[in-house]
């Protein structure tokens, strides 16, 4: 293998390329995380028979410029693309591959670029479609602690400091509560003149909507535990290519190096091997039309078919306590903490569910549908769904948040998407609360900007309790198990 720096378009590259002649299929990474922590993954595509390429995008690490999150990856893909067909080492085929915002950069270049500069296959892991898309939930509430640890470690700088906002949470652990959030910056003490614009916008799936229009092969990979589930499984769901796959575990971000606590040995996947094989098939055309894929259930040994979905059922829910609750933004529900308070003023509607009697495998979408009250112009209602287990662990299943201006009504919140087994004897604990901070932003009550506002109020909540409904995707009967590597390489 032969390794080199080299400036592409002005921009650092590291290219590593096979033995032998060539000419060779080429692979790009383009990453804001420092293209020196890929030599591994580069190395490992070289011996592969690909030409490897990671890059520093423009004003990160040794690339010049102003860095601008998701504002230039398409044309500097498209710059860095011609160059690489441009190569004696090349044989004009280029897979765009990535996770996180490298996966960003991979899906600008496939879904922005123009026609001829385009990648022939994808490969999007846990990809950060964009600022609003990994800002705000679909239903527009802000995803607060994700992106101030993001923006702290990342933002407006050549570097990065991962650890930014933790050393800035361990010297004024409050740091998130003071208002208003748009004075974060200061909190952190540097410059970050980019961290308003994150909140400016509120319309999702800008790119994803041009998903429909891809020519080329996808193969998406995600966690159940990750931020971006959704997103993941609405790029294959929604992709115009001739063939997409899905590959979607019980991981958290850092997919299988960030197993959730469901996850079993089965779940370890080699990913780097799989990703050579299915891009050997894409390229060379191998790979069948349609969409396809593997999800692993968390909690068992098994993989099934990422078409498998359970039927919607209601599960029979009992109060507790809290059908009047206060929601006051200055003791929010904590997103980080799953004890419960039993004294003082409700904060939450606490219900329950008995205890299962029987295994129950639940894969798809779950939902809580609701009638309640809130007595304040704004208010959001936050769902968090959490297993007990038969010896009285709980762990966190799904969450959801909604925003509401009408002050009463019949809606339905989404909790994201489950693939696990829950053991006979588990019991279900819904939560409904008014906040679920510091993962997301308080609402302030007052109809204000949760980012710029500077009051406060407490917000009276009233559930009908008789009207709460758990709609969990149960399959009816035992699951087919699969072979993930099967189903995505066929």
């Amino acid at each position: 293998m032969t390794p080199f720096t080299v400036a592409v378009e002005g921009l650092a590259a590291d290219v590593h390329l096979p033995d032998g002649d060539g000419p060779f299929p080429a692979v790009l990474i383009r990453t804001p995380y420092d293209r020196r922590r890929h030599r591994a993954e580069l190395c490992g595509w070289a011996r592969r028979g690909f030409a490897a390429l990671a890059q520093d995008v423009r004003g990160r690490h040794a690339s010049p410029g102003e860095w601008h999150p998701y504002e230039n990856e398409s044309a500097d893909g498209a710059a860095t693309a011609r160059w690489i067909r441009r190569q004696p080492w090349s044989d004009g085929r280029l897979v765009a591959v990535g996770a996180s915002y490298a996966a960003h950069c991979a899906l600008a270049l496939a879904l922005d670029a123009p026609a001829e500069d385009r990648p022939d296959a994808v490969i999007a892991a846990v990809p950060a479609l964009g600022t609003v898309d990994t800002a705000r939930e679909p239903s527009g509430v802000e995803r607060l602690l994700a992106r101030a640890g993001w923006w702290a470690a990342h933002g407006d700088r050549p570097d990065s400091d991962e650890s930014a906002l933790d050393k800035a949470l361990a010297a004024d652990p409050g740091l998130l509560t003071h208002l208003p959030l748009t004075g974060l910056p200061e909190r952190l003490g540097r410059s970050l003149p980019s961290w308003p614009d994150v909140w400016r916008h509120h319309e999702r799936g800008r790119l994803a909507a041009k998903a429909q229009h891809a020519g080329m092969p996808l193969l998406a990979v995600g966690g159940h535990h990750d931020h971006f589930t959704e997103d993941t499984v609405a790029l294959w769901r929604g992709w115009g290519g001739t063939s997409a796959r899905l590959l979607l575990g019980p991981w958290g971000h850092g997919l299988v190096g960030e197993p959730g606590p469901d996850a079993e040995p089965a779940h370890r996947v080699g990913l780097g091997e799989l990703y050579v094989r299915w891009a050997r098939r894409a390229l060379a055309g191998d790979l069948g039309p349609g969409r396809r894929g593997a999800v692993g259930l968390g909690g068992s040994p098994l993989w099934v078919r990422a078409d498998t979905e359970g039927e919607l059922g209601t599960q029979r829910v009992r109060l507790l306590h809290g059908s009047s609750f206060t929601a006051d933004p200055e003791r929010p529900m904590s997103s980080e903490d799953l004890a419960v308070p039993t004294d003082g003023t409700p904060d939450r509607c606490l219900l329950v569910t008995p205890p299962l009697p029987r295994p129950l495998d639940v894969v798809g979408p779950v939902e809580v549908r609701l009638r309640a009250t809130a007595h304040t112009p704004s208010a959001d209602w936050a769902v968090r769904l959490v297993a007990v287990t038969p010896t009285g662990v709980a762990e966190r299943l799904a969450v959801g948040v909604v925003r509401r201006e009408e002050p009463s009504g019949e809606f339905t919140v989404g909790l994201g998407r489950l693939a696990r087994r829950l053991l006979a004897g588990t019991r279900l604990r819904l939560e409904i609360a008014g906040h679920h901070f510091p993962a997301h932003a308080r609402n302030p009550h007052t109809g204000d900007d949760p980012v710029t506002a500077t009051r406060l109020l407490p917000s009276r909540r009233e559930v009908d309790a008789g009207s709460v409904a758990l709609r969990l995707p149960v399959l009816r009967s035992r699951p087919t198990p699969t072979d993930p590597a099967e189903e995505i390489l066929r």
